[in-house]
C-alpha cells in the first residue's frame, strides 16, 4: 500500500516532464501506475493487510493503512476507473493544451490521495487526505482558469467541501479523545461509545460526508463543478471523490447505525437529495448537467443504503457502489466524447447522433439501462436488492421503513425519466426539445463549438461530427461492458462483497441475484420503469424556469457569501477605524484591563521579586530605561533608532549576564540587522519628525505606555510564581544530548526536540519575505540584485577594492569602508560558517549563522551600493529561500528513511581514514534551511529596502548617483 502511495506521488512530480517530452501520449505512460495499483487490488482483494508507520505518534498522527473488503471496492475503482480516465485524456487533449503537464500531475495526485483516504486506518491521516482531495479538486475543476465559470465553480467546491471538512475534523478529535484511539479498526472493533459528546462528533462527521457527497443542501457545488474538462467529471464526480463520503459512512456504519443522530440525517437528507435532484435532471438540457444531478440524486441513494446499518443494505449499497461508479464514469466519458465531436451538449441540438455513432450509441445505452435499473445490468442487481433490504430493515420502524421505500421507488422512477432523456436527447432523431424560460442557465460547450445563428439556412444548421478513434472510445466501452458482465455474474460480486456486510451482523442474509423471484421488488420494479417511461413523455412539463418551484441552493450560496461580506465589512469598520494609533490604543487597553481584573478576581499569592542579581544588571537597567525615556523625546528619527537600538544590545547583555549566550549572540545580530533595515527605511523620509506629529496626544500616550509596560512586568512576576510542578528546562539538557544528539540545548530545540514549531515559524519567515518583496515590487520580484556589468558606467579598466566599488556615487563613497569591507568580508563569511557547524554543541547555529551572513552582505551592501549585493551574491533571494524550506521540510522524510520521527535528529555515526570518528545528525540538513532562509530573507530586504529604493533614489535625482550607500 505504501509503494502505491509513493508509485503515485512519483508520478505526479515527473508528470510534467513526460508530458512535456511526450505531449498527451504521456497519459498512456502515467495510466501504468494506477492499473499496476489496481492489478495489487485484485491480487490481494481476500488477503487483510495493515501498515503502521511511526509518524508523530505524541499526537496520534502516524500513518496507519488498512486494507479490507470496503477498501478493496473503492481502491479497485479509484485505480481501475483512474487508469480508464487517464488513457481517455490521452485522446481528449490536444498536446497543445495549456498547462496539460500540470493537469496530469494534479489528476495522477488526486487517485494516490483517494488510495490514501480509502487505505487510513488512523482517521487523522484520513482527513489529511480527505482535504488533499478537496485541495487537487479545487485545481482539477479551476483547470480552464482563463473562464470565469471555472473559477467560481472550483472556490465554490473548495469553500463547500473544505468547510464540510473542518467540520469533521472537530468529530474526528471529540470522537479520538472520547474513545482513547484514533484508529478506526479500535472505533469498530471495540465497544460503541454513547454519550452527549459522542452524538455531536457523529453529526459533525456526517456533516462532512454529506458535504463531500454533495447531499442535499449542500448538493450545488457538484453541477457547478461541471465547468472541470469531462474527465474530471468522469473520475472525480462518479467515481472517485463524490464517494469518500460514501465510503466514510459505510466505514462507521457498524459502529454508529444506531447513534441517534444518525438514521435522521443519513435517512433524511439522503431522500430529499434522491427526490430533488432527479426532478432537477429532467430540467436542464445540458447532458453533463443532466447527469450531475443525476449524480446528487443516486449519492442520496447510495448514502440511505449504507447508512440503515443491515447486512442486506450494506451488500446492496457497496454493490450499487460499485454500479454506480462504473455507469455514470461511463456515460461522461460519452459525453465527452459527444461535446468534442459535436461542438455541444445541448440535448436540443442533438440529433441523429445514434446512427452516426452506432458504437457509443450502444455504449451509452448499456450504461444507462443500468443508471435505470434494467436487467440483466448489473445496476438492476443493486436496486433490487436495495429494495429488497429497505423492506426488510427490521432496525427500522414501520413508518419510517415505508416512508423510506417510498422514497426510494420516487426517486427510482426519476432515474428511469432522466436516463431516458439522456439516450434520446444525445442519440435520436428528433426535432427541438422544449425551449427553457428565459432567465434558465445556459449551457456551458466544449471550447471547439461554433455558435449557430438563428437564421442561418437549415443545411448550414446541419450538426458537426467527428468520429471518435478506437482509443477515445475504449474507456466507456468498457465500462459498459462491465456493467453488462457483473449484471450475469452476481455471484461472482457476492463473494467478493459479502466480507464487508458481514461487519454489521453475523447473521446470515440474502445474496446478490439477476432473479429474486416474483416478490414486492419486482413488482415495484414493474412500476418504477411504467411511472419512468411516463415522465419522459411529460419532460416538457418540467422545463427550468427562472424561479425553480423549489428554490434555488446556488442562489443561496451567493447570497450567504454576500451576507457575509457585508458582516465582515461592517465588523471591520466597527473596530477599525483607519487610524493605527487607535487601533494600536485599542489592544493596549485590552491587554491592560483584562488581566488586571482577572487578576484582582482571583489573586495569588507567593510573588517575590529581587530587584537584581548583581550591581551591573541594575546599571544595564538604568541605560536601558534611559534610552526607552528618551526614544520618546527625540525628534530626529535616526537618533530615535539609535537609542531604541540600545535598549536590544542591553538585553542582549543581560542574557549573557544570566547564562544564555545563545540568546545573547542572537539578540546582538538581530539588533544590528533591525538598525540597518531601520536607517535604510528612514533614507526615505525627513530627518526629524514634524512637530505637529510629536505633540498629539502626548499624556494618553504616556499613561498607556507606563500601564502597558506594568501590566507586563506584573503578569510575568504572577507567572513564574504560578509554576508548582518541576520546571521542563531541568531536563531539557539531558533530552538534548540524549535524543538530539547534541549539547547546545537551544539549538537541538529549534532544530529537533521543537523542530515543528521552527518549521511553521521559518514558513512565516517566507511568507513575510515574499510580502516585502511584493509591496516594494508590486507585480513581481525585481529578479537577482544587478551586476556591476549591468552599470552602463562599468569600466573594466579601472581597479577597485570591490567590484562595484567604483560605480558608488564620489560624494557618497568611502575608501576606508570599502577596504576595510574587502578585508573583514570574508573573515565573517567563515565566521558565519563556525557559527552553523558549531551551534549543535556550542553558541551558534543556523539562524546565527544565516544572521552573520546577512551582516557580511549588508557591509557589502553599504560600502559598494546596489551592484556590490549582486556581486557578493548573485542570486535570487525568492531561490534562496524556496531552497532553504524544501531543505528543512525535506529533513521529516530523511529521518523517516533512518528509522527517526520526522523532524528529528537521526544519528549517523562513521570513521574516516584520517579524520577519524564522525557523528553527522539529519538535523544538520535543517539547520542549513534556517540558515538558507536567513540569508534569502536579508538578501530579499537588502534588495527591496536597499538596491530598489536606490535606483528609484538615482532616477529621482541625477543619472550620475549609480551607487547608493545606506551611511
Amino acid at each position: 500500500m505504501l509503494a502505491i502511495l509513493l508509485a503515485h506521488a512519483a508520478a505526479a512530480l515527473v508528470a510534467p516532464l513526460w508530458v512535456r517530452a511526450l505531449g498527451r501520449n504521456a497519459f498512456f505512460l502515467l495510466a501504468v501506475v494506477p492499473l499496476g495499483g489496481f492489478a495489487w487490488v485484485i491480487a490481494n482483494w481476500s488477503e487483510p493487510q495493515r501498515v503502521r508507520l511511526t509518524w508523530a505518534p505524541s499526537i496520534a498522527l502516524n500513518i496507519d493503512l488498512r486494507f479490507d473488503t470496503l477498501a478493496a471496492v473503492l481502491c479497485a475503482l479509484v485505480l481501475g476507473i483512474g487508469a480508464l480516465v487517464l488513457i481517455y485524456c490521452a485522446r481528449y487533449f490536444e498536446d497543445d493544451e495549456p498547462r496539460l503537464g500540470v493537469f496530469a500531475a494534479e489528476l495522477v495526485a488526486f487517485a494516490g490521495a483517494m488510495f490514501g483516504l480509502v487505505t487510513s486506518d488512523n482517521m487523522l491521516l484520513l482527513y489529511v487526505f480527505w482535504e488533499a482531495t478537496t485541495v487537487l479538486s479545487f485545481l482539477l475543476i479551476g483547470h480552464n482558469a482563463e473562464q470565469a465559470a471555472s473559477r467560481r465553480a472550483a472556490i465554490q467546491a473548495l469553500l463547500v467541501t473544505g468547510a464540510g471538512g473542518l467540520a469533521m475534523l472537530t468529530g474526528i478529535v471529540v470522537l479520538g479523545t472520547v474513545n482513547g484511539s484514533y484508529l478506526l479498526s479500535d472505533l469498530l472493533s471495540g465497544t460503541n461509545p454513547s454519550g452527549t459528546a459522542v452524538n455531536v462528533a457523529v453529526a459533525l462527521i456526517l456533516v462532512g460526508a454529506l458535504t463531500k457527497s454533495a447531499v442535499v443542501p449542500l448538493h450545488f457545488w457538484l453541477p457547478g463543478a461541471m465547468a472541470a474538462p469531462t474527465p474530471v467529471s468522469a473520475y472525480l464526480h462518479a467515481a472517485a471523490m463524490v464517494k469518500a463520503g460514501v465510503y466514510l459512512i459505510a466505514r462507521l456504519a457498524p459502529a454508529f447505525a444506531q447513534n441517534p443522530v444518525w438514521h435522521p440525517l443519513v435517512l433524511t437528507l439522503g431522500l430529499a437529495s434522491m427526490l430533488l435532484a432527479g426532478l432537477r435532471s429532467l430540467q436542464v438540457v445540458d447532458l453533463k448537467l443532466v447527469l450531475a444531478f443525476g449524480t446528487v440524486s443516486q449519492l442520496g441513494f447510495l448514502i440511505v443504503l449504507v447508512g440503515i446499518g443491515t447486512p442486506d443494505a450494506a451488500l446492496a449499497g457497496v454493490a450499487l457502489v460499485v454500479a454506480h461508479a462504473l455507469f455514470k464514469a461511463c456515460l461522461f466519458l460519452v459525453v465527452g466524447i459527444i461535446d468534442h465531436g459535436a461542438g455541444t451538449r445541448d440535448l436540443r441540438r442533438l440529433s441523429g447522433l445514434g446512427r452516426r455513432a452506432p458504437v457509443l450509441c450502444a455504449t451509452a445505452v448499456l450504461a444507462a439501462l443500468s443508471m435505470a435499473g434494467i436487467p440483466p445490468l448489473l445496476g438492476f442487481v443493486g436496486k433490487e436488492s436495495a429494495l429488497n433490504a429497505v423492506l426488510d430493515a427490521d432496525v427500522l420502524t414501520a413508518p419510517v421503513r415505508g416512508a423510506v421505500f417510498t422514497g426510494v421507488v420516487l426517486g427510482s422512477m426519476l432515474t428511469v425519466g432522466y436516463s431516458i432523456r439522456f439516450v434520446w436527447g444525445a442519440f435520436a432523431d428528433k426535432d427541438r426539445e422544449p425551449e427553457p424560460a428565459a432567465g434558465a442557465t445556459p449551457v456551458a460547450h466544449h471550447p471547439s463549438e461554433v455558435p449557430v445563428a438563428e437564421d442561418q439556412p437549415e443545411a448550414e444548421r446541419r450538426l458537426r461530427w467527428h468520429p471518435p478513434g478506437a482509443l477515445f472510445l475504449a474507456a466507456p466501452v468498457i465500462l459498459a461492458v462491465a456493467s453488462l458482465a457483473a449484471g450475469l455474474a452476481p455471484s461472482w460480486l457476492d463473494a467478493r462483497l459479502r466480507p464487508y456486510a458481514e461487519t454489521l451482523a453475523a447473521v446470515p442474509f440474502s445474496h446478490l441475484a439477476l432473479w429474486h423471484g416474483f416478490d414486492a421488488a419486482l413488482a415495484s420494479t414493474l412500476l418504477i420503469v411504467a411511472v419512468g417511461v411516463v415522465l419522459w413523455r411529460l419532460r416538457g412539463r418540467f422545463a427550468e424556469s427562472a424561479h425553480p418551484r423549489l428554490g434555488n441552493a446556488d442562489r443561496a450560496y451567493d447570497a450567504t457569501l454576500r451576507a457575509m461580506d457585508t458582516l465582515s465589512l461592517r465588523m471591520t469598520g466597527a473596530v477599525q477605524r483607519g487610524s493605527l494609533p487607535l487601533s494600536q490604543a485599542a489592544i493596549l487597553v485590552t491587554l491592560i484591563v483584562l488581566p488586571t481584573v482577572l487578576l484582582a478576581l482571583g489573586t495569588r499569592t507567593g510573588v517575590t521579586l529581587r530587584l537584581w542579581d548583581s550591581p551591573l544588571q541594575a546599571a544595564i537597567g538604568a541605560i536601558m530605561a534611559v534610552s526607552a525615556l528618551a526614544a520618546t523625546v527625540l525628534r530626529n528619527r535616526l537618533a530615535s533608532v539609535l537609542v531604541v537600538g540600545v535598549t536590544g544590545y542591553g538585553s542582549g547583555v543581560i542574557f549573557a549576564l544570566h547564562g544564555a549566550p545563545d540568546l545573547a549572540l542572537t539578540q546582538f545580530l538581530v539588533e544590528t540587522l533591525t538598525l540597518v533595515i531601520f536607517v535604510l527605511v528612514l533614507r526615505a523620509f525627513p530627518a526629524t519628525i514634524e512637530p505637529s506629529r510629536t505633540a498629539a496626544f502626548k499624556l494618553r500616550r504616556a499613561v498607556l505606555a507606563v500601564g502597558t509596560g506594568t501590566v507586563v512586568a506584573v503578569l510575568a512576576g504572577f507567572a513564574v510564581a504560578a509554576r508548582t510542578a518541576e520546571p521542563v528546562w531541568l531536563r531539557i539538557p539531558d533530552a538534548a544530548y540524549e535524543f538530539g544528539g547534541g549539547k547546545n540545548a537551544v539549538n537541538v530545540l529549534l532544530v529537533d526536540l521543537r523542530a515543528w514549531d521552527t518549521l511553521g515559524e521559518i514558513s512565516v519567515l517566507v511568507v513575510a519575505a515574499t510580502g516585502v518583496a511584493s509591496l516594494v515590487f508590486r507585480s513581481r520580484r525585481f529578479g537577482s540584485a544587478p551586476r556591476a556589468t549591468d552599470s552602463p558606467d562599468y569600466d573594466p579598466e579601472l581597479v577597485s577594492w570591490l567590484p562595484a566599488g567604483r560605480l558608488v556615487a564620489r560624494a557618497q563613497r568611502s575608501m576606508v569602508l570599502q577596504i576595510t569591507t574587502r578585508l573583514v568580508f570574508p573573515t565573517i563569511m567563515v565566521l558565519s560558517v563556525y557559527f552553523f557547524f558549531s551551534g549543535h554543541n556550542a553558541p551558534g547555529g543556523g539562524f546565527a549563522g544565516g544572521l552573520t551572513a546577512g551582516l557580511a552582505l549588508t557591509l557589502r551592501y553599504l560600502a559598494g551600493g546596489r551592484y556590490e549585493l549582486g556581486e557578493a551574491l548573485p542570486v535570487d533571494a525568492g531561490h534562496i529561500l524556496g531552497a532553504g524550506l524544501t531543505l528543512a521540510a525535506g529533513t521529516a522524510v530523511s529521518s523517516l528513511l533512518l528509522g527517526a520521527p520526522p523532524l528529528s535528529s537521526a544519528i549517523i555515526e562513521v570513521s574516516l581514514p584520517v579524520i577519524g570518528h564522525v557523528k553527522v545528525v539529519t538535523a544538520l540538513l535543517f539547520d542549513l534551511g534556517v540558515y538558507l532562509i536567513v540569508v534569502g530573507l536579508v538578501l530579499d530586504v537588502l534588495r527591496s529596502l536597499g538596491a530598489r529604493l536606490d535606483s528609484e533614489l538615482a532616477d529621482a535625482d541625477t543619472p550620475s548617483a549609480n551607487g547608493g550607500s545606506a551611511t
